[in-house]
């Protein structure tokens, strides 16, 4: 498999490949399924997130998205600037075949480019399969990290 990988969004969080939008869509919907449905909504919440930091990563083979990641750089006491990942999503059809190494990968480099002394990521309790490959990667688990949904 021979990936490339490109950026959906410019350094100020504009979308400069909105081509990929569709594709973007019903490969994240794997992972946030919900996410508002249509191309309109979609478009509008990412333009949200991205007005607040995060960026959009692609991995591409030929004229296939194969999978993304959606991050964003983060600078706290203990860590100093880290690389978050918020979500990691393989297409399902191209699991176990290199696609979500290969974002790790990119993830790092770039992270170390930006001069980020770790790269993180939350994980759902329930996505033991997804924890495998994360340790396979050689993440581990500095903490717990706890939330409380307000309304």
């Amino acid at each position: 498999m021979s990936l490339s990988f490109s950026c959906l969004t410019d350094d100020a969080g504009e979308i400069v490949a909105p081509e990929w939008l569709p594709q973007a869509e019903a490969v994240h919907r794997q992972l946030r399924e919900n996410l508002p449905s249509g191309s309109d909504a979609y478009r509008e919440t990412l333009t949200r997130v991205f007005a607040n930091g995060s960026r959009l990563t692609l991995a591409i083979e030929g004229e296939a998205l194969k999978g993304l990641a959606l991050w964003r750089v983060l600078e706290n006491t203990h860590e100093g600037r880290r690389l978050h990942v918020d979500d990691l999503v393989v297409d399902a059809a191209c699991r176990s075949k290199g696609v979500g190494k290969a974002l790790i990968a990119w993830l790092e480099n770039h992270a170390r480019t930006i001069s980020c002394a770790a790269l993180a990521l939350d994980s759902g309790v329930q996505r033991s399969g997804a924890h495998r490959f994360y340790f396979r990667e050689g993440f581990m688990i500095p903490s717990f990290c706890f939330g409380k949904k307000l309304t």
